[in-house]
């Protein structure tokens, strides 16, 4: 099993699918977004070689060669995507969910419309450099793995339930049904609202907020590119500390002054505020006299209420984001990485911070885990679970392995990590362990494992 994401050079082509003009060339190289281009030519052939199959009814989808793999997608019969990887251990199924992210979030910044009734080609390349930085998010090492499951990732906060409280009540107050705590890009709390959210936006828009410069609100116009691709919404984003954002999801109300006094109203779509988290350096307004009937969102107030008593706790979130668990959480000490998915939740918990003081280095984990994943959802497990329809597919799922393992590296006592997987109703637990872990341990290490972690997702 190669390390994915080891060396080698990414680059991803967008072109209009009806004349071939090549929209947009990013690139990266050892996970690192670089400005390296493909020449035209090069685009040409790939291009030309799969309209060819498309002219004779022949979907070409991938192709790899001796250090390459080449995958094309199209969408909407007017977007194609290609992307080529040189980097080693990089599989079909990751380029595929990758292309999937890309045309998401190009539907999330654009819009479909813009996407499927191409009227400006020029237009429609100055529309899209509003995507690059969450589209090179994607090309690069990142500490988030929702790209690849297509989950949320999420964290488990010390004060979880005071948190969903202080967030519902102020959902409430806000009027608003989509709201949620992010922190590094990872999912702190949410409404219901939020939760059912479809894909890909569920995992967009938090990677999104990580793939922005730290602002203290934001008012940014997005699509929703399974709810709503071609009607706008609003994304609000208050950061009420470094590095923990208060998210909205809504329409024309509320405004933006109306959340953060200190932004004034202005016509513009986009809105940003300098930098300055709300809840640590803030001194806020004295009360204002409202009117009894006035709505609650309009008290300049509001931010103060909700969060300012749950500062200790909002505090405890912040260098939670990279481990996603709690300091102290009862784990085995030959783990080394986790992730654990609900595949019917669609949400996940990923972290590599476990005993830090050993072999192999974060990133290396991180690689393996990413890897492993890849191996044992196109290989082994089902890519999610659901009721089976006919009575062959009973059969089929009946034999579908529940567990299994790898060894990456020689298999000998005290060499090579041990990755193990386990598949129990609609969770799957993927481990790294040391290698001191036995062999013949995993399974049940893995299963405790599992039972200890379901009561958190």
């Amino acid at each position: 099993m190669g390390e994915e994401g080891t060396g080698g050079t990414v680059y991803l082509l967008c072109l209009a699918a009806s004349s071939g003009v090549p929209l947009f060339c990013r690139s990266s190289c050892g996970g690192v977004p670089t400005r390296q281009q493909l020449p035209f030519s090069v685009i040409g052939s790939l291009n030309g070689v799969h309209m060819f199959g498309q002219n004779l009814e022949v979907q070409l989808s991938s192709a790899r060669t001796e250090d390459t793999t080449v995958v094309w997608k199209s969408f909407h019969d007017s977007i194609t995507l290609i992307v080529l990887s040189s980097e080693e251990g990089s599989s079909e199924l990751r380029l595929e969910r990758l292309l999937q992210m890309v045309f998401g979030a190009m539907v999330l910044l654009v819009g479909l419309e813009e996407l499927t009734n191409i009227r400006n080609i020029e237009r429609l390349k100055k529309e899209l450099r509003a995507s690059y930085h969450l589209i090179d998010s994607f090309l690069g090492d990142s500490e988030l793995i929702g790209d690849l499951t297509q989950c949320v990732d999420c964290m488990v906060p010390l004060e979880g339930s005071l948190l969903q409280e202080a967030l519902a009540g102020f959902a409430e107050a806000t009027s608003t049904a989509f709201v949620s705590l992010v922190v590094s890009g990872r999912v702190v709390a949410a409404t219901e609202g939020w939760w059912r959210l479809g894909m890909p936006e569920a995992v967009l828009l938090p990677w999104l907020l990580g793939s922005l410069l730290p602002q203290t609100a934001r008012d940014y116009p997005v699509y929703l590119p399974h709810g709503s691709p071609t009607v706008p919404h609003r994304l609000l984003t208050l950061t009420l500390l470094p590095g923990l954002e208060l998210c909205l999801l809504c329409g024309p109300r509320p405004l933006l002054s109306e959340l953060d006094p200190q932004v004034k109203s202005s016509p513009s779509p986009s809105r940003c505020s300098p930098y300055q988290p709300l809840l640590e350096t803030r001194t806020f307004l004295l009360p204002l006299p409202l009117d009894d009937h006035a709505p609650d969102h309009a008290s300049p107030q509001l931010l103060e209420r909700w969060w300012q008593p749950l500062l200790e706790p909002l505090r405890t979130c912040v260098p939670l984001g990279p481990r996603a668990l709690p300091a102290g959480f009862p784990l085995h000490v030959d783990i080394l990485g986790l992730l654990l998915l609900h595949l019917e939740l669609r949400r996940c918990l990923f972290t590599v911070e476990l005993s830090e003081d050993k072999e192999p280095s974060l990133d290396q984990r991180r690689r393996l885990l990413r890897s492993f994943y890849t191996l044992v959802t196109s290989m082994h497990f089902s890519p999610e679970p659901g009721p089976p329809e006919k009575a062959e597919d009973v059969a089929q799922r009946a034999q579908l392995p529940r567990a299994c393992y790898v060894v990456s590296g020689p298999e000998k006592p005290d060499k090579g990590w041990r990755l193990v997987a386990l598949q129990s109703g609609p969770r799957r637990l993927l481990l790294l362990l040391s290698p001191q872990s036995p062999t013949h341990g995993l399974r049940s290490l893995a299963t405790h494992t599992l039972h200890t972690l379901s009561r958190l997702l």
